[in-house]
């Protein structure tokens, strides 16, 4: 009976569909919700606390609403456990706000918590924790129930993670009642930024934005050997710039890009794959870059702009090693461009869609300006609204926009949840000074060198990636690991970047790669081959980190010649390790040859003189012996 129990609780909740009065009573809170959002970001002056109070009250109760307790169970309406939440909930965010004055303005473990203050604190505690599961699953909720554990009685662990005792007053103080808790970092921006950028894709879904990224593609990359699975990567590449989810963006675009290469004589998994990993390098390109980018700039205090600009090389390399890995596969297995009558004229597409690309350059714009990530989003939304009209066909009446306003609100449930649980993940570290430790026990276990310092906390990533979102992933890393980092010389900047990029590529990565499993649903095939098979496409691109963090010029550091000749030699390398990987560049390579490929692109990572020569000398050795040098036709091909 107990196993059985733990299985069902181990499971995420099945979503609810309503329809009639139900349904607009939840549109109804979601559309409130959006409004609400926006009013605090253009002419609100609520205390931080008191927004993120408001906010995660918001989120609560259309969890509970949405997402039924487990699969199975009360998918139809909400039942009694449901009801008693929300009431719960209701009680916590108005007594928060009530009391908010004296909230702000206590100290902090020092001022005693009253009876109520208790109850509306273990309220938020349990209910944060409860939707983290019914909307995550399980794992992010056993990595919180850890650190509260630990929270609780690490002062019986004995070496050097013991910490002083703390009573349950204290606990609940540091989650409830400070920042280090649930209103820490993570809640501060999937409350602010994160929403309004979730609010701007839902408007640019809605005006139908997607539809002309994908015939853009179509347009460029459809005529090109391996045309359809490029157009996967290009298509989830802009699709991305808006989204910044690996798993919405894989379902989004895979939905017309698999069955369209299985059509072309791509494998199942193969186009299962390719679509995977190019849409999880969507939460790598700037403009947009997931919650974890915002998440970052609230971190490590970097300007949001700063990440973006140092962004964008890494961002190009993914997708340049991306594409090399799909052209190759094409030429291993002879598989030709799109029709000519699938491709639709680049002009076409331009004159029909252009007015989709004001918002995308509205969005740098207002960055690049030094407006805030809020006000930028806001400008963005403005934007898509009044293009919407520049179409008859797209035109978004109050309807529409309204459609919009509820879908972004339910769309970040998610990674609000997932904020909430990693906020009680970093109550666990403050409290006890567990990061401290981590950091000497990674700088012992590595004896202080770099390269195996940087492998330890990417895989550290990758595990933790396999069963948390995103954000919840890099704010733990981040903690715990960027730390041990910074203490072996490498910049802030490349640092979290490095834990921001494994964190989102861990979607690729098996047993848990949750990107590639979507995408096989899609497909029909089966998930966990589809899976390595990611991870073998990916794999070039896997090495992209260690490039930017021994070469720090990729990261916009640096003289315009340096920063353009680290560009020329990062792509060279991962196209050289894509043709390793698959054996195969203009011609097939022997065994030999496909080594020295791949150790010519390893030398490439490191940015000294002869390492650089060494590795150019080897892949054109490669280049000569396989006569990639006579194949001229191949190499324009794969250039366009």
């Amino acid at each position: 009976m107990f196993k059985e129990l733990l299985g069902m609780y181990h499971k995420a909740g099945s979503r609810r569909k309503y329809e009639g009065n139900m349904n607009l009573l939840v549109m109804s809170i979601a559309v409130i919700m959006s409004i609400y959002q926006i009013w605090e970001v253009t002419l609100g002056a609520f205390t931080p606390i008191r927004h993120m109070s408001i906010h995660l009250t918001f989120i609560l109760v259309l969890t509970f609403l949405i997402y039924s307790f487990t699969k199975g169970r009360g998918t139809k309406m909400p039942g009694v456990v449901d009801i008693i939440c929300i009431v719960a909930v209701l009680f916590a965010g108005i007594y928060f706000n009530l009391n908010m004055e004296r909230i702000v303005t206590r100290n902090p473990m020092v001022d005693p918590l009253s009876t109520l203050d208790m109850l509306a604190g273990s309220i938020f505690v349990v209910a944060s924790f409860e939707a983290a599961r019914r909307t995550l699953g399980g794992p992010i909720t056993y990595v919180a129930a850890a650190f509260i554990m630990y929270m609780a009685f690490g002062h019986l662990v004995p070496g050097g993670l013991w910490h002083r005792q703390m009573s349950f007053m204290d606990q609940i103080d540091q989650m409830s009642f400070t920042f280090n808790g649930i209103w820490g970092s993570p809640m501060a921006v999937a409350s602010t930024f994160v929403f309004l950028f979730v609010l701007f894709g839902s408007f640019l879904s809605k005006s139908g934005c997607g539809d002309f990224f994908f015939d853009i593609a179509n347009a460029v990359a459809g005529g090109t050997t391996g045309g359809g699975a490029k157009v996967a990567v290009v298509s989830s590449g802009l699709f991305g710039m808006i989204s910044g989810s690996p798993t919405a963006n894989a379902v989004t675009t895979g939905a017309f890009t698999i069955p369209m290469n299985k059509k072309l004589g791509y494998t199942p998994v193969f186009a299962a794959a390719i679509e995977a990993v190019a849409a999880t390098g969507g939460s790598i390109m700037p403009p947009i870059m997931g919650s974890s980018a915002f998440l970052m700039a609230e971190v490590a205090g970097i300007p949001y702009v700063k990440i973006c600009i140092a962004a964008a090389i890494p961002a190009v390399l993914y997708y340049v090693s991306l594409l090399a890995m799909v052209h190759f596969e094409a030429l291993k297995s002879d598989l030709k461009p799109m029709d000519r009558d699938m491709i639709p004229p680049v002009w076409k597409v331009l004159k029909n869609g252009w007015q989709y690309s004001i918002p995308i350059v509205v969005l740098v714009w207002s960055l690049l300006s030094g407006h805030s990530p809020s006000m930028t989003a806001i400008y963005g939304i403005v934007t898509v609204i009044i293009i919407s009209w520049f179409k008859k066909s797209s035109r978004m009446y109050l309807k529409d926009i309204a459609e919009a306003l509820g879908d972004g609100a339910k769309s970040s449930i998610q990674v609000t949840t997932a904020c909430a649980a990693a906020g009680m993940v970093v109550a666990g570290i403050m409290s006890t000074g567990l990061g401290g430790k981590i950091t000497s026990v990674i700088l012992g276990l590595t004896q202080g060198m770099l390269l195996p310092t940087l492998i330890m906390v990417a895989i550290i990533c990758l595990i933790l990636g396999m069963g948390m979102p995103v954000a919840a992933a890099y704010v733990l890393t981040a903690m715990l690991a960027v730390p041990a980092m910074l203490q072996l010389g490498v910049s802030l900047m490349a640092a979290h970047l490095f834990v921001v990029y494994f964190s989102i590529i861990s979607a690729i990565t098996p047993p848990v790669a949750v990107a590639a499993y979507a995408c096989a649903g899609i497909a029909d095939c089966d998930p966990s081959v589809t899976g390595w098979q990611a991870s073998k496409l990916g794999l070039a691109a896997f090495l992209v980190p260690f490039m930017f963090v021994y070469n720090e010029t990729l990261l916009f550091e640096g003289t315009f010649f340096d920063i353009g000749l680290s560009i020329i030699l990062g792509s060279l390398g991962v196209i050289a390790l894509a043709a390793g990987v698959q054996g195969h560049a203009f011609n097939k390579l022997n065994l030999i040859q496909r080594l020295a490929a791949f150790a010519g692109g390893l030398l490439l990572i490191d940015s000294g003189y002869i390492t650089d020569i060494a590795g150019i000398a080897m892949i054109a050795g490669v280049l000569i012996t396989s006569g990639g040098f006579k194949q001229k036709k191949n190499i324009s091909n794969m250039a366009a």
